[in-house]
């Protein structure tokens, strides 16, 4: 069975530990020291298992789960961490780990669980998002518009999932920024009308305008009847 798994952990001489035993058991590994270049990975690539660490420089292992969940990720999540107390696990679990795994670790037992999990059912049933023509495959990242491909990058992708999942809805400025982004909206950046800006651009290239503004509220995703 070919395996793909994402390692997250920013510890040098585990993370090399395990890249060079996983792969000598067959498995494919890439592997990311950083909170922010795990996201990248996350959201642009497909994989079958994701290992975890909860400690991290930046954004923290848990956050970042949370977000990606948030964003509609389904990959299967191992936490890798020291943190052992029955509260740290079910927050862990909790905050969308499929399984927990404290250090130090057996590699055999690591490597038994990474098995289970990538033997689990085929999520992919009900992992379409769908808002009138426009449909997004959170497996695939594959976006659509009438059938027709949107060529979105990985932000742009996580703002998109996010509209569908809330349509007709007035979303606020700071809440769409501090899901999507992750981080404090303090008012004064312009990063979120940006990118609204060019994923309008790429959804009104084939039909009309789906996300509207409005003035000091926010955005809403579909046809907006209220005042």
């Amino acid at each position: 069975m070919s395996i793909r798994i994402l390692l997250v952990e920013d510890e040098t001489e585990i993370a090399d530990f395990l890249v060079r035993g996983l792969r000598e058991k067959g498995l494919t590994v890439e592997h990311a020291a950083v909170g922010h270049d795990g996201w990248h990975r996350l959201t642009t690539e497909t994989w079958d298992v994701i290992l975890l660490d909860w400690w991290l420089p930046g954004t923290d292992g848990l956050s970042l789960l949370h977000r990606f969940r948030q964003t509609g990720g389904i990959t299967p999540v191992l936490f890798l961490t020291a943190r052992d107390s029955v509260s740290d696990r079910v927050r862990g679990l909790d905050g969308g780990a499929d399984d927990y795994l404290c250090k130090p670790f057996a590699f055999e037992e690591l490597l038994a669980r990474v098995r289970s999990l990538a033997r689990r059912p085929d999520r992919r049933v009900g992992t379409v998002v769908t808002v009138g023509e426009v449909r997004v495959d959170l497996v695939t990242h594959r976006a659509e518009r009438a059938g027709a491909r949107l060529d979105l990058t990985a932000k742009e992708h996580a703002l998109l999932v996010f509209f569908l999942r809330h349509p007709d809805e007035v979303l606020s400025r700071t809440r769409i920024y501090e899901q999507v982004w992750d981080e404090r909206y303090d008012g004064l950046s312009n990063t979120l009308e940006v990118h609204v800006m060019e994923l309008r651009k790429k959804l009104e290239a084939h039909g009309p305008r789906l996300i509207q503004t409005l003035r000091g509220r926010g955005y809403v995703f579909g046809q907006y009847e209220g005042k």
